[in-house]
């Protein structure tokens, strides 16, 4: 059975958002579901459901995405494949509003895991074909952003019909950030782990995340999700006093837990049905 879930960010926002984060998330879901009920991979849906909310303006990530201090925009992301457990990410790069489409590239071409800053435009052109989306800066009025604070990170987990996982988490960062940071989405087994047996995509305080390796940390616990992931959010919170939020999908479904008010998620584990909620614990 199929299974896919994705999120919308950790964080507090305002309930008049609410509807329009709802919308967002589910027009994800609903793309990655309908890839794999046609029998496509996982990784393809997970790709394809970031994909939609990068160009949504209400999350933190392509569109959306959050300013530097110095009123520039840098964008992460990273795409992991369960069944052979390789990755591909990019970190800081700026202006780049599609930034799971080049994670996706670098995770293809398999030279590297990560590439960063502005060389990763190097790679984009070299491998051509793909488009990776207009220059923010151009696209994005500062009231959009101011608004799109609250938010950061999105990301997707999936399950295929053949049991294989993957997961893809891409961001714009924190509001304020200097030019040149990394937070963990595209560091393997902080914001994003995929496996034989679990797919996990993280957000809420990076550097939390980070210094905990979230998401492997969960995966390396085993046994129930549910537990795993509010024994490991539990461990966040009391080593760093950060919190987070964290999406799952395993052989029993899909798992959405968070220590933040809100959390706009989507997930389909029947074909076809799609169910959202904010704030709810799945």
């Amino acid at each position: 059975m199929t299974a896919i879930i994705v999120h919308g960010g950790a964080g507090m926002t305002p309930p008049e958002r609410h509807d329009r984060l709802r919308a967002g998330v589910r027009a994800a879901a609903g793309v990655g579901d309908a890839i794999l009920v046609a029998g496509g991979s996982a990784l393809d849906a997970v790709v394809a459901a970031v994909r939609v909310l990068e160009d949504d303006p209400e999350f933190n990530a392509g569109l959306g995405s959050a300013l530097t201090r110095d009123g520039t925009v840098e964008t992460d992301a990273s795409v992991m494949c369960g069944a052979t457990q390789r990755v591909g990410a990019v970190a800081a790069v700026p202006d780049l509003g599609c930034a799971i489409a080049l994670a996706r590239a670098v995770l293809d071409r398999g030279e590297h895991a990560i590439l960063a800053g502005p060389s990763a435009w190097d790679f984009a052109r070299e491998v051509g074909g793909i488009s990776f989306g207009p220059a923010l800066g151009s696209l994005i009025t500062d009231r959009a952003r101011q608004r799109l604070a609250e938010k950061g990170t999105v990301g997707a987990v999936a399950r295929d019909r053949d049991g294989r996982f993957a997961a893809a988490t891409s961001t714009g960062g924190i509001v304020g950030k200097r030019r040149g940071r990394v937070g963990d989405s595209p560091i393997p087994g902080a914001g994003t782990w995929a496996d034989d047996h679990v797919a996990l995509s993280a957000t809420g305080d990076g550097e939390a995340i980070l210094r905990v390796a979230l998401t492997r940390m969960i995966s390396l616990r085993g046994g129930d999700l549910r537990i795993a992931i509010t024994d490991s959010l539990r461990e966040l919170a009391r080593i760093t006093g950060g919190n987070a939020g964290v999406i799952g999908v395993d052989r029993d479904g899909v798992i959405g837990l968070q220590l933040s008010a809100t959390m706009p998620i989507a997930w389909a584990d029947r074909p076809g049905e799609i169910m959202d909620s904010i704030g709810y614990q799945l």
